[in-house]
C-alpha cells in the first residue's frame, strides 16, 4: 500500500480556548463545605480544512451549598488534530471518543487549578469513559431510528 494512503492521526496542538471562574456570593466562605456538584461535559468539532479538525472539550462544574452557588468553573480545552486518509466509518468515533479522551486530562487539570486558586478545596474530576459514552450514544441513535 502506498505511503500516501496510510491513515494518519496526529495531535498538532493542545490549547485552552476559554476559561471562566465565578464566585457569585462570598457568603459561601462562611458555611461548612459540603457542596453538591453538577458536572457537564460535551465535545464539539470544527473543520479546519486540509485534513485538520479542531476538537473542543467543554467542561462545566457548578458547586452549590444549600441553595446558593459556591462557584462555577468552566473550561474549553481544544486540540488541533490531523486526520488524513481516515476511513469515513471511523471518523465519528475518533472525533467523539478518541480525541476528547486525549483532551480530558488537560481540562481536568485546568478545573482543579482554577478551583484551588479560587480558595476552594481541590476538585479532582473522576476519569470519563468517552469510549463507553460514544457506544451508548450510538445505541440510543439506533434505537431512535428503529422507533421512527
Amino acid at each position: 500500500m502506498s505511503e500516501e494512503l496510510q491513515p494518519q492521526l496526529g495531535l498538532e496542538r493542545i490549547y485552552t480556548k476559554d476559561i471562566s471562574f465565578e464566585v457569585p456570593s462570598v457568603d459561601v466562605f462562611t458555611k461548612q463545605w459540603q457542596p453538591e456538584t453538577d458536572i457537564n461535559i460535551s465535545a464539539s468539532v470544527a473543520d479546519l480544512g486540509e485534513d485538520y479538525k479542531e476538537v473542543t472539550l467543554s467542561v462545566s462544574v457548578t458547586a452549590k451549598l444549600e441553595d446558593s452557588v459556591a462557584f462555577v468553573a468552566e473550561v474549553q480545552q481544544a486540540g488541533i488534530f490531523l486526520l488524513k486518509n481516515i476511513p469515513e466509518a471511523d471518523m465519528d468515533h475518533l472525533l467523539q471518543a478518541y480525541c476528547p479522551n486525549i483532551l480530558f486530562p488537560y481540562a481536568r487539570e485546568v478545573i482543579s487549578d482554577i478551583v484551588s486558586r479560587g480558595s476552594f478545596p481541590q476538585l479532582l474530576l473522576a476519569p470519563v469513559n468517552f469510549e463507553q459514552a460514544y457506544i451508548q450514544s450510538q445505541l440510543e441513535a439506533q434505537a431512535n431510528q428503529a422507533d421512527a
